[in-house]
């Protein structure tokens, strides 16, 4: 008889190296779909899982799932109706003790919590039963409640005496409400390793002698990140003093960041003349080489002001010297932090080890010391460069040649001279490469096409002699190549120019420099136009403007693309209409993969629901921006519809419903704002819709819900009846 044959499958793997295999896949839906295999994966699934986000209705906690047991990082902020106390509108409103014991009894191991903290009294009812908290992030949109200095912060410094890491991020209270708490507590200041208070809520930042204070309480924090006062205007400034004063109180900083409110704000706004803003910050030279000096283990540092600080190239070869494992750098407002001349390197293109670069508003900054930077800093993965308006396509170009191995994130935004067709072209060198991507969405025009047409410049890859180089051209070879001792890469190499020519082409520099004519497999320095690993692309465009011209410009071919982000901004109110029939989200049907949307209309302005005669209002521009948007094969969704700042008023409106559903494949979708009940009733025609929230999360949240608007009962008929729908997986 023969043998029957036995066939191996996963399931014969010991446990052991199964869950550690089922341990490593990290995304949601995968690892949802590897507990529906069979009951070993389910249960093996369940025991590995770290992290978890809970959604649903908080009046249905009884519902909490109990398998679960090894979660060690639960965020239960997302629950709805979101923004309302946790355990006020519970089942079990009587007895809120029971809720909070459920969880702690379905999680006994979290170490990391997220909670949206309306009030201190969902803090005081969560963490007596999770003290063991080493983490915890707190969520608040809403406004302040009137409470004493510090009562937010007193049910988290009495029960977690364990606590490494706080997270205010995302966390609206007053700046003066934390010193006091920290003075009540002194042990927990100590125990800090972790303090982000990077919240762009802050009407003003932190003032220099609370962040005296702060740092004075937490002297072993080895990540600080503040959004401050950095204006000299204001009594309260941060200046000097309070640079050094973190740096002596905290001398273990390994990631510093300090950042000015209007940085966080990502306001674009104009500079009033070329060298920045009118007035200097009061930031000395030797303050901050003092306070690089203070501190030796800095791997990330980001000082983002909102005045200048000129002629800084010196503090960077010092902050080379005196910080070698910085890695991550981003500069706001900082003025000659690279001016070569000739070959030689200064300035920040002495940090050789950095991997990630973001300058903002540097305006001095020529494409001489773009090339300078891209030859020093030649381990750079992300570039963000932002306002700096003497750049120009030759120089971005220049610089993605020389980081084509490694530079895989590129942001380029408000840079006069590289509207959306530049600046793409600047990139076609690491186009094969790039992740990810940051474009605004000006269109060049006819005279700017005609100069990037100059940009093509061929040479002979074959004779690399130095002796048919143009007079004119001597300067710009000396400055890219510069002498074997200073070229970071090793090796200089040559290359031939004709006689008519400026520069050579970027789309080649890489190549010369690594002495291969063909890497890139086109020895003629030809690029094809397909963005072969591009995964997300993030786009600023202007109120009125369209994005039909998008795929024309450059990025006709991106087979990978799975994400979009889409920034609207302006003034609405400045049009009657805009140009066009729709704003052009058909045009992305190229992008076959695209899945994920981010479509961001918050910062757009315009009339509620009184237009003048001849304006749209609010509704009818939402028409128009969310036109098309039912063609896209799209799973996931956040909108932020426009508001009226006047009456502080974030809504969906009747057409912008309609349209969302149109969009047959959703099966996330976030509207961050408000909405009418009966037009979240549209959305239930989608079929494998499951997840939708309403979010409020922008400053000030609505306090009381309008009559009209969605209410927490008008949120549960509207999940009842979502939930109550055949989905197929």
């Amino acid at each position: 008889m023969a043998a029957q044959l036995y066939l191996t499958t996963l399931n014969d793997l010991p446990d052991v190296i199964l869950s550690n295999i089922i341990a490593t896949i990290s995304d949601t839906r995968s690892r949802n779909s590897t507990s529906l295999v069979c009951r070993k994966w389910l249960h093996l699934e369940r025991s590995t899982r770290t992290s978890l986000s809970l959604r649903g209705n908080a009046r249905d906690l009884f519902m909490v799932p109990s398998c679960f047991r090894s979660v060690t990082h639960l965020d239960i902020s997302l629950l709805s109706p979101w923004g309302h106390s946790l355990l006020s509108i519970s089942s079990y409103s009587d007895d809120p003790l029971l809720v909070s014991l459920l969880l702690k009894q379905s999680f006994p191991l979290i170490t990391c919590l997220t909670v949206y903290a309306r009030s201190p009294l969902t803090l005081q009812l969560l963490l007596p039963h999770w003290v063991g908290l080493k983490e915890i992030k707190l969520v608040r949109w809403h406004q302040r409640p009137q409470l004493p200095s510090g009562s937010d912060f007193v049910p988290v410094f009495e029960n977690l005496v364990k606590l490494e890491k706080l997270d205010l991020s995302s966390f609206y209270c007053w700046t003066e409400d934390l010193v006091p708490a920290l003075d009540a507590y002194p042990g927990i200041g100590v125990n800090l390793k972790s303090l982000n208070l990077m919240n762009p809520s802050f009407s003003e930042g932190f003032k220099a002698q609370e962040i005296e204070d702060i740092t004075k309480a937490c002297p072993n924090l080895r990540e600080l990140f503040v959004a401050c006062m950095f204006d000299p205007r204001y009594i309260g400034f941060v200046g000097d003093q309070s640079l050094l004063a973190v740096a002596g109180n905290c001398p273990n900083l390994e990631r510093l960041c300090l950042s000015d409110t209007s940085a966080l704000l990502n306001v674009r706004n104009e500079l009033n003349d070329e060298s920045g803003a009118n007035e200097d910050a009061r930031i000395g030279l030797g303050t901050l080489i003092e306070v690089f000096s203070g501190l030796p283990l800095l791997e990330e540092f980001t000082l983002d002001v909102c005045n200048n600080v000129r002629e800084s190239g010196p503090v960077f070869e010092m902050l080379h010297k005196k910080c070698p494992r910085l890695r991550k750098l981003k500069l706001g407002m900082f003025q000659g932090i690279c001016m070569p001349v000739e070959s030689k390197l200064d300035g920040i293109a002495l940090c050789e080890g950095l991997q990630e670069l973001s300058i903002r508003n540097v305006a001095d900054l020529t494409d001489f010391g773009l090339i300078a930077v891209g030859r020093g800093c030649s381990r750079l993965v992300k570039f963000h460069v932002q306002g700096c308006k003497k750049i120009t396509v030759k120089g971005m170009g220049t610089l993605a040649s020389l980081l084509h191995r490694t530079l895989i994130d590129v942001k380029i935004s408000c840079c006069k001279n590289l509207g959306a067709m530049s600046s793409l072209k600047a990139l076609k060198p690491i186009q094969n490469r790039i992740l990810r991507l940051h474009i605004d969405c000006v269109w060049d025009s006819v005279e700017q096409l005609e100069d990037l047409d100059g940009t093509e410049f061929n040479f002979d890859l074959n004779r690399l002699d130095e002796g048919s180089l143009s007079s004119h051209c001597v300067e710009f070879t000396n400055f890219y190549s510069g002498p074997a001792s200073e070229d970071p890469r090793g090796k200089r190499k040559k290359c031939k120019y004709s006689y008519d020519q400026e520069y050579c082409s970027y789309d080649q520099i890489g190549d010369v420099r690594n002495g291969n004519g063909n890497e890139h497999g086109h020895g003629n320095g030809y690029h094809g136009k397909t963005w072969d690993r591009l995964q997300s692309l993030s786009l600023w465009i202007s109120v009125g403007e369209l994005l039909t011209p998008l795929v024309d410009a450059g990025l006709e071919n991106c087979p990978n693309l799975e994400e979009i982000n889409i920034k609207v901004e302006g003034d609405c109110r400045d049009w009657s209409k805009p140009s066009s029939r729709e704003f052009g989200l058909s045009t992305l049907v190229e992008y076959p993969r695209l899945a994920k949307m981010h479509l961001d209309c918050g910062d757009m302005l315009g009339f509620a629901q009184t237009a003048p005669s001849g304006h749209m209002d609010l509704s009818l521009w939402e028409r128009f921006y969310l036109y098309g948007i039912g063609n896209l094969s799209l799973t996931e969704l956040d909108y932020w519809p426009p508001q009226d700042r006047d009456v502080n008023q974030r809504s969906l409106s009747l057409p912008a419903a309609g349209l969302l559903q149109g969009c047959l494949m959703l099966r996330k979708l976030f509207i961050h704002g408000t909405a009418h009940e009966h037009f979240m009733n549209f959305l239930l025609r989608i079929p494998d819709l499951r997840d939708v929230q309403l979010r409020e999360d922008y400053y000030p949240a609505p306090e009381n819900d309008m009559s009209t608007e969605m209410r927490a009962d008008s949120c549960s008929r509207f999940e009842d009846a979502l939930n109550g729908r055949q989905i197929v997986d």
